[in-house]
């Protein structure tokens, strides 16, 4: 017999531990080809681009399940993009545009990486300038007139005050680096989406929302008309009272919607359309309203699309977001969803290695609880994760990672054409055309 011979003692052991695996069972884990490998099927092409995709801790908890979206809401340039302003004017092909990243900040917040990690664009050699409001203390060089609404004071407070000396790019976002509602392909990191948003697509449109991902705020996230409350949504039925006093000569829409969270780019024209009357009318009624600060700024978080915009629905597609709006281009619809189904499937791993760290984390504990001479109760009941799970799926997980990098640095570069931004996007372009 060619091979090894093993002692008896550790088959029948060994035996004995793999019957003891099988009769136990392992709920939550299961085989390669359930997990959408090896030709089982995998996620639909709503599930793949609605944001649930994405756990970012791989021990935080899972997010909710998210809404589905139809796949022709998804990529399809200009969905849901309404507006009565007409397209703005780009500068021409390679010229600079000014910018002042606008930060809504605590004491306690940590705010150096813009100069740490943003050095090399800050004026005066840069183009870019920031204002970093801290609204919990007085004394700082940039403070709003009350810590109320949340950003939306802080937003509001920075048009008044510069009102009439605008950069061309107003960027406003909050002051934390990292964020789950941060653009995924981008790390989630603050510092990319500026360093890679395009000036010349903001100026198109005139506002833009800095996250791509519609999950959550598209496409109909709030109904103004709901009398009942929504525990999720607590602002829901306050906002039609609102709506009557910030916008009284508007009629009530019946769907408020715009990807989450308050963070997103203005031109300097689309501000200046508004008197800067109207804006400190706004912030007045954050100063005045009764309702708390954290509803106040709810309200606020989907109605920025209105106020620059004039459209109730602000969903543009997220492939036209990525590409015009970071240079990050798959080319088409397909590679684009290829993309996020393999996301999609190595998240439902990460999320799988999470249950399984839990399990052995639980084991560690009995361990200890035994170890002191204390008896489990006889209706104990424990959960054994799959011996040797965690490896396979570590292993799997850093091969997926590693081909998701490989196609978005395929993305980056190929986003880098003029030409391929402008089709993703579904505008016209000539040659000679810039961004």
């Amino acid at each position: 017999m060619r091979g090894r011979l093993l002692p008896l003692a550790l088959i029948a052991g060994f035996s004995t531990l793999i019957a003891f695996f099988l009769i136990q069972g392992i709920p939550g884990t299961s085989t390669p080809q359930a997990l959408g490998l090896g030709g089982a099927s995998g996620p639909s092409k709503e599930e793949i681009a609605s944001g649930k995709n994405i756990i970012p801790d791989l021990r935080a908890s899972p997010p909710d399940s998210a809404k589905l979206l139809k796949p022709e809401d998804l990529s399809v340039p200009g969905a849901h993009l309404e507006s009565p302003y007409p397209e703005g004017q780009t500068k021409p092909p390679g010229s600079e545009y000014t910018r002042t990243l606008v930060l809504a900040s605590t004491r306690l917040e940590n705010t150096s990486w813009v100069e740490e990690q943003l050095a090399d664009m800050l004026a005066p050699s840069g183009p870019l300038s920031h204002a970093i409001y801290v609204v919990d203390d007085k004394t700082a060089p940039l403070h709003p007139p009350k810590n109320k609404g949340h950003e939306a004071m802080v937003y509001l407070s920075y048009i008044i005050d510069s009102y009439d000396e605008l950069p061309d790019v107003s960027i406003f976002m909050h002051a934390h680096r990292y964020a789950w509602h941060n653009n995924e392909l981008l790390d989630t990191d603050a510092v990319e989406m500026v360093r890679r948003l395009s000036p010349e697509r903001v100026t198109r449109l005139g506002y833009m929302n800095l996250r791509c991902h519609w999950d959550p705020g598209c496409p109909d996230w709030l109904h103004p008309g709901a009398i009942e409350a929504n525990t999720a949504k607590k602002e829901e039925n306050l906002i039609a009272a609102a709506w009557t006093q910030l916008f009284p000569l508007d009629p009530i829409p019946t769907v408020l919607a715009q990807p989450c969270c308050a963070q997103f780019a203005v031109s300097r024209e689309r501000i200046l359309a508004t008197p800067k009357q109207r804006y400190v009318y706004l912030r007045d009624w954050i100063q005045r309203t009764e309702l708390s600060d954290y509803l106040s700024g709810r309200v606020f978080e989907y109605i920025w699309q209105f106020i620059f915009s004039a459209a109730p629905t602000h969903c543009p597609s997220m492939s036209a977001c990525y590409c015009d709006g970071y240079g990050v281009c798959f080319g088409n619809y397909d590679v684009f969803n290829d993309y996020f189904k393999l996301r999609y499937e190595m998240n439902e791993f990460k999320e799988e290695l999470r249950v399984w760290w839990r399990k052995a984390d639980a084991i560690e504990q009995l361990k200890k609880y035994t170890a002191d001479g204390k008896k489990l109760p006889e209706d104990a009941e424990v959960e054994f994760p799959e011996y040797g799970r965690d490896v396979w799926l570590e292993r799997k997980i850093a091969e997926m990672n590693a081909e998701l990098k490989k196609r978005t640095a395929a993305a980056i570069e190929l986003g880098k054409d003029p030409r391929q931004r402008a089709l993703e996007a579904g505008r016209p372009w000539k040659e000679g055309d810039g961004f």
